[in-house]
């Protein structure tokens, strides 16, 4: 027999335990002998049976077996190790058998390497030690499955926390947005926000300009994440409805008395403020309007928004606006004043470039002439329920997909019902 080299002995990894398993008393000692040299912690077994007490201690990662054995042989020993539930152990059959079906049979019922007789003490070493480099690469797999797990489990708890945050932002977001419909008397409003992720960048309101004049306005801030999310929060506060000192369409008179400015002097009051006042890559479109609820006249500032559509009763729809840059992205624009005139039963439609780009299945998109179809279809239908109506048939556009942006739109319903007084019911939308 070659015996092992001292050099060769510092290569093998000391204290490992291996389970020997041979009927022959005199190879199980010669073979025990030889492991104890090299290192290893080895306990034997005369049988099959005897081994399988021995395998309750979970140290023993390395089995050396002979295949041929009275009673329950190598291969039948080896399927009854791997239905137990333990750690992993590599097993190494040792045989006489060159036959591949034989070796095949091993191979089946869990073996994971040979050695052949006689045996080669070098070649057991090296096996061993193959062995003993897989079970090393297979709990550093397990420690660093374990680590994943753990580092899962973390972001799963810091997932579900930034989630009900999330809840709770577009709580807050929504709480910004005016009711779905509110009627002021001589005119009636109706909004509406869909977004396509938990918070979006989209914002609609109105606020009173004088007791017959009323103020409109549609912004679609860029993206549609936290970020824009909290934009719309700063500028929904500059447009307050109960509290002109803090609109931003307002500024002071001589006087002392509060006045709103033109709506493009208002724009480009929020260009500046975008500019020399925030620092951020952020930048919105708008639509900020006027209506004269005596004349009818609208005066309007179009900031890089779609153009704002009328509805009319016997179903025409009509585009308004001249255009205009976005608002935040080029400092000291001035912004044109566009002008349309409502009759009573007009509707004045704003909205979002979300509503118009959203896609059917095919990619096509719906476009301001699919909008104007949906309005034309629904004339007749009440600016209550009509928001619902085209929500609906966005959805139906889509085939019930997400929308690949946020969804906004506000409607002014300019004297549907016939009024004695073209005046603005401010019981809950009060001047300061």
């Amino acid at each position: 027999m070659a015996s092992l080299t001292p050099m060769l002995l510092a290569e093998i990894h000391k204290g490992a335990k291996v389970l020997v398993v041979d009927d022959s008393r005199a190879q199980r000692h010669l073979m025990s002998a030889t492991l104890k040299r090299a290192g290893y912690r080895v306990i034997g077994a005369g049988t099959a049976e005897e081994a399988l007490d021995h395998l309750g201690d979970p140290e023993i990662r390395l089995i050396v077996s002979d295949w041929g054995m009275p009673g329950m042989d190598g291969p039948e020993f080896c399927a009854a190790l791997r239905a137990m539930e333990r750690p992993y152990s590599y097993f190494i059959l040792i045989t006489s058998k060159s036959d591949r079906s034989e070796k095949a049979r091993g191979l089946d019922a869990g073996a994971d390497d040979f050695v052949t007789r006689p045996i080669n003490w070098h070649e057991l070493r090296s096996r061993i030690r193959a062995g003993e480099r897989i079970l090393d690469m297979q709990e550093e797999l397990r420690e660093k499955t374990r680590v994943v797990e753990a580092t899962l489990s973390e972001l799963r708890t810091i997932h579900c926390a930034m989630e009900q945050d999330l809840v709770e932002a577009r709580k807050l977001q929504m709480s910004l947005m005016p009711p779905e419909y509110r009627d002021l008397g001589a005119v009636g409003i109706a909004s509406k926000l869909l977004t396509c992720g938990h918070v979006g960048g989209d914002l609609v309101g109105s606020f009173p300009v004088s007791h017959t004049k009323l103020g409109i306005y549609s912004i679609d801030v860029s993206g549609h994440g936290i970020a824009s999310a909290l934009m719309t929060g700063r500028l929904s506060a500059l447009f307050s409805a109960t509290e002109q000192h803090r609109n931003i369409a307002f500024s002071r008179q001589t006087d002392g008395s509060m006045a709103a400015d033109a709506p493009e002097q208002v724009v480009a009051r929020l260009n500046n403020l975008m500019l020399d006042d925030l620092d951020t890559d952020i930048y919105f479109t708008c639509i900020l309007a006027y209506l004269d609820l005596e004349t009818g006249a609208l005066d309007f500032c179009q900031a890089g928004h779609p153009h704002p559509l009328v509805s009319t009763l016997d179903g025409q729809v009509i585009t308004i606006g001249d255009g205009g840059p976005p608002v935040g992205l080029i400092r000291g624009l001035s912004f044109e004043k566009s002008a349309a005139q409502l009759n009573p039963g007009d509707r004045l439609v704003l909205f979002s470039d979300g509503c118009t780009e959203c896609t059917d299945p095919e990619g096509n998109m719906l476009g301001e002439d699919g909008l104007a179809s949906l309005l034309r279809a629904h004339a007749m239908t009440p600016t209550q329920k009509l928001l619902h109506q085209l929500e609906q048939d966005l959805r139906n556009f889509t085939q019930n997909r997400d929308f690949e942006d946020d969804v906004s739109m506000i409607i002014l319903d300019y004297q549907r019902c016939a009024q004695s007084q073209k005046t603005l019911n401010l019981a809950d939308q009060a001047l300061a």
